[in-house]
C-alpha cells in the first residue's frame, strides 16, 4: 500500500494520500495491541505469544476456510502434538460458533522429539501454527457479522510445565464474496503444505524380540534421521532411540511401551526423516501382526523379562533395604490392627475365641492358626493382583480394588449379608443360637478361616504408619521382593489374632459363655451395616446417584435371594427351584449393577479454597513463590477421612493457611487416575493418603507429612513451607 502511495508523484492527491498513509501508520504504532481485522488480539505470557489467524477478511455463505492458533514460544519452551510422548497435555480448542458453523479437528505439524531427561517429549519449539477448517453456514446472509470465539488451552514446559490458556475472537464481515488477507494467508498455506502428506505406502509392524519392527517398503533409498511417532501413546517407549536399517528392506526398530496395548490391527502415526538434506513428514499406517493384536510375543520371540511392579522409580525411600522394608510392613502390619476399618472383623474373631476359650486349648489354636491362614491367602490374592496388574503397566497401589465400584458395591452387600447372619435373619454352618454348645466342627474352622480374609479386604480402605513406605519400596520391585514385602505386612497383621490364640490364661479371664454372647453378637451386626452405608456412600462419589441405586438394588437382591433359599427348603423340586430363581435374580442384579456402577468424574464438593491437584498447578504455584499443600485421598480411605476431620478441617489449620498464603490442593485417587499414581510412586508411595508441603520457591522438593495427622503437624510444615520459622523443608520418608 504504501508502495503505492510513493509511486504518485507530483500530484495533490498523491499528497493527500500519503498524508492518510502516515496518519493510519501513526495510529498504528500508538495502538500496537489493536487487533487487525484477519488477527485477534494476542495473549501473552513471558512464555508464549498467542494469537488467533484468519486467512479471510470477510467471508462468504457457504465457505470453507482456514484459521490457524498461533503460538510464538520463548526460546528452550515447548508445547504439545497430539501425543504428549512421555508427559504433557496437547494444545485442545473449544469453539463458539454462529449457528450451523462448523469447525474441523486440528491439523496437527509434524512434532519433534524434545528430550527431557529422563524423558521424551512429542511437540513443537518456535513458533507453530495449528490450523483449523471453518466451514460459513450456507444460511449466513451478506451484511450479516460472523463471529468466531475459541477458547484454547496448552501446556508449555522447559523443566518446568506451566498450563496456560486463552480467549480469541474474530468477527468478519459476510459478503457475497470473500476477501482473502494475502499476509496472513500465506502464512497458512505454508503451514498447510507442510503438514505430513500420505505416505504412498503401507508399513508392517511385527514383534522382534522383546521389541517391534516397522517394515518400511516404500522409504526413499537416500533417507535417514528416521524416527516414528505413534498417534497411540500405549504402543513404544517414546524416549528408546530408533536403529533404522535403509534400502530394499528399510525398517525401523522400536522399543515397546511398558503398559503396551494394541486394540486395533493397524496402527497409525507420522514417520519423519530427511531425504537429500530437505526434512519430509509421512503420515504412515501400518498393518499389525495379529499376535501383537492378541496381546502375544509371536512365533520365534524371546519372552519378556519379569519387569518390576512399577515404572517410575521413587524419589524417597529409594536406598531402603529389603530388611528395613520388611520391618516397616511388620510393624505396619501390628498397627494396622488398631485402623477403625479393621475393628468389627477383630470384635466378631474375639467372639469366637470366648466360644472356645473355656473347652480346649487345641481347638482354639486351630482357630487362630486358620485365622492366619485366612489372612495370609487374602495378602497373597492381593499382592499377585498388584504384581500382575503392574507388570502389565497399570498404576496400581493398596486398597486398588476399591477403585472399582462394581466390587465396592459388592463389598457393601457382604457387609449387609454378615449383619443379617449376625441378627439372625439366617445362619450359614452350623448354628450359634445354642451358645453353650458352640459352633459346629466344620463351621467353625470355615468361619476362622473367612474371618481372616474378611478382615484383609476391610483392612485396605485404612493405612497404617511405616506401611506407606513398606508398600512404595514393594510396588517398585520385582514380583519376589514385592510378596516378600506383603507377607511380612500379612504376619504383622495376624500376629496379635494368631498369638492370643496361643494365650490360654488371657482367654480364661473371658466369662464364661452365656447369653451375653448372643445379644454382643448381634450387636455386632450394626458396625457391618456401618460399614456398608459407607461403602454404598464411596460408590455415589465414584459414580454419582446410579452408583447409590446399583448398590441398593444389589442388597435388595441378596436379600431376596436369602429369604428365597429358606422358604425353598425341604423337597427336592422346591431347592431346584429356589436355586434357579437365585440365579436369574443374582445374574440380573449383576449386570444392572455393572451397567450402572460405571466410574465418572470425582463429584466431591470443593469447600472454601481447596483446588484440584495437578503437577502443572503445583508448579505455576512454585514458580509464583506460593508455599503449596497437597492432600492425596480417596473415598474410600478411612484414614484420609480421620486426618481431614481431625486436622485438615480445623479452624485454626485454615487461618494458618490463610495467613501463611498457603494454597491447598486434593488429589482424588477415589476412581483410578494414572497421573495421581505416579505421583504417589515418585514420592515412594503406594496409596493414600499422601500429604506434600512444597516451599514456594521454583523446583524445590517438597516436605512428605506423616500419614497421622495433627492440626500442630500441619501448622508447623506451613510455617516451615513459607520459610517463617528459618528451617528449609526437607524430604523425609
Amino acid at each position: 500500500m504504501m508502495r503505492q502511495f510513493d509511486r504518485c508523484e507530483g500530484a495533490k492527491s498523491g499528497l493527500a494520500r500519503r498524508f492518510l498513509a502516515g496518519a493510519l501508520l501513526a495510529l498504528g504504532l500508538m495502538a500496537p495491541g489493536m487487533a487487525r481485522a484477519a488477527e485477534s488480539a494476542a495473549v501473552t505470557s513471558p512464555r508464549v505469544t498467542a494469537t488467533l489467524l484468519s486467512g479471510r477478511d470477510s467471508v462468504a455463505p457457504g465457505e470453507r476456510f482456514h484459521v490457524a492458533l498461533v503460538q510464538k514460544l520463548a526460546p528452550h519452551w515447548h508445547t504439545y502434538w497430539r501425543n504428549p510422548g512421555d508427559s504433557g497435555e496437547p494444545t485442545q480448542i473449544h469453539w463458539t460458533l454462529p449457528a450451523g458453523a462448523r469447525a474441523g479437528e486440528i491439523a496437527w505439524p509434524a512434532p519433534r522429539a524434545i528430550r527431557v531427561d529422563p524423558l521424551v517429549n512429542f511437540g513443537f519449539e518456535g513458533t507453530v501454527l495449528l490450523p483449523v477448517e471453518i466451514t460459513v453456514p450456507a444460511e449466513a446472509k451478506p451484511g450479516e457479522t460472523f463471529s468466531l470465539k475459541a477458547e484454547a488451552t496448552w501446556l508449555v514446559c522447559e523443566k518446568i510445565c506451566i498450563p496456560e490458556e486463552g480467549s480469541f475472537s474474530l468477527d468478519l464481515p459476510v459478503a457475497g464474496a470473500s476477501r482473502t488477507d494475502a499476509a496472513a494467508q500465506q502464512r497458512i498455506d505454508a503451514a498447510l503444505a507442510a503438514l505430513p502428506k500420505p505416505a504412498g505406502f503401507r508399513g508392517k509392524l511385527t514383534a522382534d524380540g522383546d521389541g517391534l519392527a516397522l517394515a518400511l517398503p516404500g522409504l526413499p533409498a537416500d533417507a535417514s534421521d528416521l524416527r516414528f511417532f505413534p498417534f497411540s501413546d500405549t504402543l513404544i517407549d517414546h524416549a528408546a532411540d530408533q536403529p533404522a536399517t535403509i534400502g530394499k528392506a528399510a525398517r525401523l526398530l522400536l522399543a515397546r511401551s511398558g503398559g503396551f496395548k494394541l486394540e486395533k490391527p493397524e496402527v497409525a502415526g507420522v514417520l519423519t526423516f530427511n531425504e537429500g538434506g530437505e526434512a519430509r513428514a509421512l503420515v504412515l499406517t501400518a498393518d499389525a501382526d495379529p499376535a501383537l493384536l492378541a496381546g502375544e510375543a509371536g512365533p520365534g520371540t524371546a519372552a519378556s523379562p519379569p519387569a518390576a511392579v512399577r515404572i517410575p522409580v521413587p524419589a524417597q525411600g529409594a536406598d531402603l533395604t529389603l530388611l528395613a522394608a520388611l520391618a516397616f510392613a511388620l510393624a505396619g502390619g501390628l498397627i494396622l490392627n488398631l485402623m477403625p476399618c479393621v475393628l468389627p472383623v477383630l470384635f466378631i474373631k474375639a467372639l469366637g475365641f470366648a466360644q472356645t476359650a473355656h473347652r480346649s486349648r487345641a481347638e482354639t489354636r486351630e482357630q487362630g492358626l486358620l485365622f492366619l491362614c485366612g489372612v495370609l491367602l487374602a495378602f497373597l490374592v492381593l499382592a499377585g493382583a498388584v504384581i500382575a496388574l503392574g507388570a502389565l503397566g497399570s498404576s496400581v497401589g493398596w486398597g486398588f480394588q476399591l477403585q472399582s465400584p462394581p466390587l465396592v458395591i459388592a463389598l457393601a452387600v457382604v457387609m449387609v449379608l454378615i449383619g443379617l447372619n449376625l441378627i439372625g435373619a439366617f445362619e450359614i454352618g452350623g448354628s450359634v443360637v445354642g451358645v453353650g454348645d458352640g459352633l459346629a466342627s466344620r463351621g467353625g474352622r470355615l468361619g476362622a478361616f473367612m474371618t481372616g480374609m474378611l478382615a484383609v479386604v476391610v483392612a485396605t480402605p485404612c493405612t497404617a504408619p511405616f506401611m506407606g513406605a513398606a508398600m512404595g519400596y514393594a510396588v517398585t520391585q520385582p514380583p519376589a521382593v514385592a510378596l516378600s514385602v506383603f507377607m511380612a505386612l500379612a504376619l504383622g497383621f495376624a500376629l496379635p489374632v494368631a498369638a492370643l490364640s496361643f494365650a490360654p490364661g488371657l482367654l480364661r479371664l473371658l466369662p464364661k459363655p452365656g447369653r451375653w454372647m448372643l445379644v454382643l453378637k448381634q450387636a455386632f451386626a450394626f458396625p457391618m451395616f456401618a460399614t456398608a452405608i459407607w461403602l454404598i456412600w464411596v460408590a455415589s462419589v465414584q459414580t454419582g446417584p446410579q452408583g447409590v441405586l446399583a448398590a441398593l438394588v444389589a442388597v435388595l437382591a441378596a436379600g431376596f435371594v436369602v429369604w428365597l433359599v429358606g422358604v425353598t427348603r425341604g423337597s427336592l423340586t422346591r431347592r431346584v427351584f429356589g436355586t434357579a430363581l437365585s440365579v436369574l435374580v443374582v445374574i440380573g442384579a449383576g449386570w444392572f449393577a455393572l451397567e450402572n456402577a460405571v466410574p465418572g468424574a470425582n463429584t466431591e464438593a470443593r469447600a472454601g479454597a481447596v483446588e484440584a491437584w495437578s503437577p502443572e498447578r503445583v508448579a505455576a504455584l512454585q514458580a509464583e513463590g506460593k508455599p503449596v499443600f497437597v492432600n492425596f485421598t480417596a473415598a474410600w480411605c478411612i484414614t484420609c477421612l480421620a486426618n481431614e476431620r481431625v486436622a485438615l478441617s480445623r479452624q485454626e489449620v485454615k487461618d494458618a493457611f490463610a495467613r501463611l498464603g498457603v494454597t491447598y490442593l486434593k488429589g482424588d485417587w477415589t476412581n483410578r487416575d494414572s497421573r495421581i499414581a505416579r505421583a504417589l510412586a515418585e514420592q515412594g508411595r503406594a496409596g493414600v493418603p499422601l500429604y506434600l508441603f512444597y516451599p514456594g520457591a521454583r523446583d524445590a522438593a517438597p516436605e512428605v507429612l506423616p500419614q497421622l495427622l495433627t492440626p500442630d503437624t500441619v501448622i508447623a510444615a506451613a510455617e516451615r513451607a513459607a520459610g517463617r520459622d528459618g528451617k528449609t523443608a526437607a524430604n523425609r520418608p
